[in-house]
């Protein structure tokens, strides 16, 4: 960890924090008991967690800690700054697949870091570091992203075979149809596809350890006669990506949900019949009413979608959101219910029988749960719960 890191982390530790009015929780057993699930499916295989955008929005630290409670080979990020940010709570060895430009790799350390390669320039550049490096080989199958054509992979890897400190740890790729609820078809030629690969590979004397395809939708889905690891992304955090149709939907309904998202009522307003609220006045009070002011809005990542149509809940009753979502607060009716100035309000729960799940959330107003949840701001506090 670099000295600039741990010398911020010692002064975090001697802070006494502030209190805030909004903060996300993680439960710790809920995101272990996820991870158990999945692990339980490959019995003698791995679970690789996905903790790339701030871990989901959950908070990458936060998650990260919660994880060191588990082996597996590696956590899997985006970039290499979420590896410095998993670095300053844990040792656990990170995979970073996102694109990386070549010019930076002479400038960065490879302790505990694989890198996911999938161009010939990344190769090349890795090769003249000549620091030994683990890297997984993204093949293209048919999400037509990254990765390596199968008509390139012979040339690929006779460049890989150029450079002796690059060890051939991995294999991937990324499936572009797992969530289809009514045909495996896809699924199934991709597979067929990169196990096909994956024999060239083998063949051309690489000694692979890892092998991973299916992400959370395709979990439960896909068979390769390779694949012995599993990329955990969203599935991980409780949130079932397939649709209720799917026939795979109830694998993966059991799972927990790991993040609640609550804010505070900092004023109440009392306003008159007829008084309009919010921008556009789009609002209006049919009586005399009590106005909750939420110190929460779009930035903080409350959908702006949900102006006068959402609800957040107080206690076992919910109250609906009065006007338009504003970029740092949002304003509540609060009806007849007796919520006061400090109250607490939840505006995602983990309770399964609530509205206000992230499903439940995202099925009532047609959001998609992984924008919901990536765009919950860092500014947040996340703070681990049991």
């Amino acid at each position: 960890m670099p000295l600039r890191s741990r010398i911020t982390r010692q002064f975090r530790r001697l802070e006494k924090p502030f209190e805030t009015y909004n903060e996300i929780t993680v439960s710790r057993s809920a995101l272990l008991s996820n991870f158990d699930y999945f692990a339980s499916l490959l019995p003698s295989g791995h679970v690789l967690p996905v903790l790339k955008s701030n871990a989901y929005g959950h908070g990458i630290r936060e998650i990260a800690t919660i994880l060191k409670a588990r082996t597996f080979p590696y956590i899997a990020v985006d970039g290499f700054y979420e590896r410095l940010a998993i670095g300053e709570v844990s040792d656990q060895s990170v995979l970073v697949m996102g694109a990386i430009r070549p010019v930076n790799f002479s400038r960065m350390s490879f302790k505990r870091t694989a890198f996911v390669v999938q161009d010939f320039a990344t190769v090349r550049a890795l090769g003249a570091t000549r620091r030994e490096v683990n890297v997984h080989i993204e093949l293209e199958t048919g999400m037509t992203r990254h990765g390596v054509a199968i008509r390139d992979l012979r040339a690929f890897l006779k460049e890989l075979a150029k450079h002796p400190n690059i060890r051939v740890e991995g294999v991937m790729t990324h499936l572009a149809d797992a969530d289809n609820p009514t045909d495996d078809a896809y699924n199934r030629k991709q597979a067929a596809t990169f196990d096909e690969a994956v024999t060239l590979i083998l063949e051309s004397g690489f000694s692979p350890k890892y092998f991973h395809i299916a992400q959370s939708a395709g979990s439960t889905k896909v068979v390769s006669e390779y694949a012995n690891a599993l990329r955990i992304g969203i599935a991980l955090y409780g949130v079932n990506p397939l649709e209720r149709k799917d026939p795979s939907y109830h694998r993966i309904e059991a799972l927990s949900p790991v993040l609640a998202l609550t804010s505070t009522i900092s004023k109440i307003q009392h306003v008159e019949a007829g008084a309009t609220v919010s921008y556009g006045r789009t609002y209006t009070a049919s009586r005399p009413t009590r106005l909750g002011i939420l110190p929460l809005g779009y930035y903080e990542g409350l959908p702006r979608a949900l102006s006068n149509v959402g609800v957040v809940q107080f206690k076992q009753g919910y109250l609906k959101i009065a006007g338009r979502v504003c970029m740092n607060h949002t304003m509540i009716d609060l009806g007849r219910l007796r919520a006061r100035v400090g109250d607490v309000v939840t505006i995602i729960s983990r309770d399964k029988k609530s509205r206000l799940t992230v499903d439940g959330i995202c099925r009532k107003h047609g959001l998609f749960n992984y924008g919901l949840l990536v765009g919950l701001n860092e500014n947040i506090r996340r703070r681990i719960v049991r």
